[in-house]
This record gives structure tokens, C-alpha cells and sequence, in this order.
């Protein structure tokens, strides 16, 4: 086994570095979007399988904390609670409206499986009370 392969937990680590050139390049919203919204949450899911990758865990919070500040970790988390966690289901559809709703819209995941919508829900806290705690 190469060190590359034994080590796979460790990812977050050039993740990490990867943010700040994308802070650089596109601003600190797409690189709060790329480290918690998309490399974070990918990251518990994984730790909630595998021990190595929960091992790592604080430290990548720990980072992530040393990235970004208290404040912007904490908007982030907000607009992402109530654009896709908690955001209210829009309930007056016009007619024209319920043709679209055939389209399975392949961002909305947590309607079709109420299980996997309750754990990415409980990840999303779970993360929330690790980097603001």
C-alpha cells in the first residue's frame, strides 16, 4: 500500500489549501461553499463509517476554524440553514407550476428519501455545533 492510500483520511489537509486559492480567485463565499458546504459534510459522512476519518475530524474543524473567521462560518451556516435545510417548500403552485414538478430536481435529494434527508439534516447540525462550539 502506497502512503497515498493509507493516508486517504487525511484529504481534508489539501482541501484545506485548496480553499484559500479559491478565496483568492472567487471570494470567500464559493470557498466557504467548497470547504463546509461540499468537503465538510462529505467528510462526516465518511466519519460516521470509518474511524480514521472520524479520528480527523477535530483537526479539520480546527482549520477550517483558522480559515475563516467566527462570523463568517456563522453566516454561512445560516444562509445554508434557510436556503437548504430549513428553507419553507413554496405550497402555492400555479398550474403551469406542476409540469415542473415531474422534473425531479436533482438538488432536492431529501424529498425522495426521508431517511437520507434526516441524516444530511442531523449532519448539518452536527457540523454547526462543531464549528461554532
Amino acid at each position: 500500500m502506497s502512503s497515498s492510500t493509507t493516508e486517504f483520511h487525511k484529504i481534508w489537509i489539501a482541501q484545506c489549501d485548496a480553499t484559500e486559492g479559491i478565496r483568492d480567485h472567487f471570494g470567500t463565499k464559493d470557498a466557504l461553499g467548497y470547504l463546509i458546504g461540499e468537503k465538510l459534510f462529505t467528510f462526516l459522512w465518511a466519519a460516521e463509517r470509518d474511524p480514521l476519518f472520524a479520528a480527523e475530524v477535530p483537526d479539520f474543524i480546527r482549520e477550517i476554524r483558522r480559515l475563516f473567521t467566527a462570523e463568517e462560518i456563522h453566516d454561512y451556516l445560516d444562509v445554508l440553514e434557510n436556503t437548504k435545510y430549513l428553507a419553507p417548500r413554496d405550497i402555492d403552485l400555479e398550474m403551469d407550476d406542476l409540469d415542473e414538478l415531474d422534473d425531479t430536481d436533482e438538488n432536492e435529494p431529501l424529498l425522495e428519501n426521508p431517511v437520507m434527508g434526516a441524516e444530511e439534516l442531523l449532519r448539518f447540525f452536527r457540523a454547526r455545533q462543531l464549528l461554532q462550539s
